[in-house]
């Protein structure tokens, strides 16, 4: 199986920085895509970041010039860089892995990995 932890969540103030961390466990062959997502209470699940295996990268309007999405593919991991945070940016955070290739026993699979998020709260 394959498993996705995130890290780094917890409370910082406005105008403050976080790294959140995400590592990929289990027999992986590659990860074609990595991103982050976030969900507050009530609202769906949105797309902060994403970043291809081959570092192609994309990000939400609202994160734009604030986050940086990086991965290390060689440790199959994915990180976020927040910075000047806002109460705007409360929310679960949560790690995605599309296009997950996996040696299951009885051959190589592809599936696509969630984590069970991590909380972020902006405030003073």
């Amino acid at each position: 199986q394959v498993q996705l932890v995130e890290s780094g969540g917890g409370l910082v103030q406005p105008g403050g920085s976080l790294r959140l961390s995400c590592a990929a466990s289990g027999s992986i062959f590659s990860i074609n895509s990595m991103a982050w997502y976030r969900q507050v209470p009530g609202k769906q699940r949105e797309l902060v970041a994403a970043i291809a295996s081959g570092g192609s990268t994309n990000y939400a309007d609202s994160v734009k010039g604030r986050f940086t999405i990086s991965r290390d593919n060689a440790q199959n991991r994915a990180y976020l860089q927040m910075n000047s945070l806002t109460p705007e940016d409360t929310a679960v955070y949560y790690c995605n892995a599309g296009g997950v290739i996996y040696y299951s026993g009885s051959g190589y699979r592809r599936l696509e990995v969630w984590g069970q998020g991590t909380l972020v709260t902006v405030s003073l």
